[in-house]
């Protein structure tokens, strides 16, 4: 709204039929002091101000309005027929007047003028809204942030303690094994040591006791196995550093392990160069035993076992990936021509206690893939299979060189 003061009504009449004419709002005022009070309770776009007036005259009513801060910026458009010196027009603005228009008036030139102004309004209006809401955000944000960091912060103390308490209870759970590897194989190798020592002076020529004895035997064995796999699956969650490790080495330390059983079945091992990488030997050792114990155990009658171990670098850390000599990852595949298995159980020969073969007929734990994966799994890598049912398995590790 447009606010107009001027002492002489006919003056006031013709302007406000000018500028209603053009679609906008006007108030008028009488006087300066009528003008301040209006002001005071209503908020105006634009202000058309007489210069000359009985009472307070206008330069004295701008003067009032630049003190007061809610008014300051209220714009102030002086028109004056008698007022027309330069010094006039110089107070004008020294008083806060934005423009200062001398009678005659052009009322098309003082529209174009009092729309600028309007518009003017309108857009420091929004920006002042625009202002407040990034005001509010910034508290709100900054509330947020503050609130973040101090569940932040809570978490983290959390965390601490939490990481304590389960360093701690690693800790007590390798003290608990090694008092369950003494406590559980010692009774078991003293019945092992009875057992033969009783075949050996009692029953040597009862064919069907010595049968019994040896399936005792064999049952004592079994659970000897079972132990040792559980706590070797249990001490899998120990922190050891890696070390640089030549993985020929390993492997033929594994091979040379199984020296009785690859000549007894008749197996041929062809293997190509391993990479060195960052790892724990020992563990990986494991990973080896495993896979190339199963592609012996699980052979099969028709033909000799042929196991082919090989590898290459890759440029991710994906079975898929494309062959990389820059790469970062190692593929080492494992591959026999035994009985292999039904790929729709690929899931369950990972996971601990889980076998897809009768056990009477292929000895086992169940424990070895399960150990292997948690092995590969702490060592960033990842391990799967392919196979189908009497055509051998392929067993495919990915592992980083650089242990991260």
């Amino acid at each position: 709204m447009v606010l107009i003061v001027d002492d002489i009504k006919a003056n006031i009449i013709a302007l406000k039929k000018t500028l209603e004419l053009h679609d906008i709002d006007v108030d008028t005022a009488e006087s300066g002091e009528e003008a301040l009070k209006k002001i005071l309770k209503t908020d105006y776009c634009l202000i058309i101000m007489d210069v000359q007036m009985p009472g307070l005259d206008g330069f004295e009513v701008v003067k009032i309005l630049s003190g007061n801060k809610r008014t300051k910026d209220i714009p102030v458009i002086f028109l004056s027929a008698l007022n027309i010196e330069k010094k006039y027009i110089f107070k004008g603005y020294e008083t806060g007047a934005v423009e200062y228009i001398t009678k005659p008036v052009d009322s098309d030139l003082l529209i174009l003028k009092v729309k600028t102004f309007l518009k003017i309004y309108d857009q420091q209006r929004e920006l002042k809204g625009i202002k407040e809401l990034l005001s509010k955000e910034i508290i709100i944000r900054k509330e947020a942030q503050d609130n973040l960091e101090i569940k932040i912060a809570e978490r983290t103390k959390e965390l601490v303690l939490k990481n304590e308490e389960l360093e701690m209870k690693n800790h007590e759970l390798q003290q608990f094994s090694w008092v369950v590897s003494h406590d559980l194989n010692e009774p078991i190798r003293k019945i092992q040591i009875f057992i033969k020592i009783i075949k050996e002076l009692y029953l040597a020529d009862d064919a069907k006791a010595v049968d019994y004895v040896d399936r005792t035997i064999k049952s004592a064995e079994r659970m000897q196995t079972l132990i040792t796999d559980l706590l070797a699956y249990s001490r899998l969650s120990s922190q050891v550093k890696p070390e640089v490790t030549d993985l020929n080495e390993v492997l033929q330390e594994v091979l040379s392990d199984f020296d009785y059983l690859i000549e007894r079945k008749k197996a041929t091992i062809k293997t190509s160069e391993l990479p060195t990488i960052d790892s724990i030997p020992s563990q990986l050792r494991q990973v080896f035993q495993n896979l190339i114990g199963n592609a012996l155990k699980f052979s099969g009658t028709s033909q000799n076992p042929l196991i082919e171990i090989t590898s290459e670098l890759i440029a991710d850390k994906s079975f898929e990936s494309p062959v990389s000599s820059e790469g970062k990852f190692c593929r080492i595949t494992v591959k026999d021509n035994g009985i292999g298995f039904d790929e729709i159980y690929l899931d369950r020969i990972f996971i601990i206690f889980q076998s897809l073969n009768d056990r009477q007929s292929y000895e086992g734990t169940g424990i070895g893939l399960a150990i292997a994966k948690k092995i590969i799994e702490k060592h960033n890598g990842l391990i799967t299979a392919k196979s189908k049912l009497g055509e051998g398995a392929s067993f495919i590790i990915i592992l980083p060189l650089k242990y991260v």
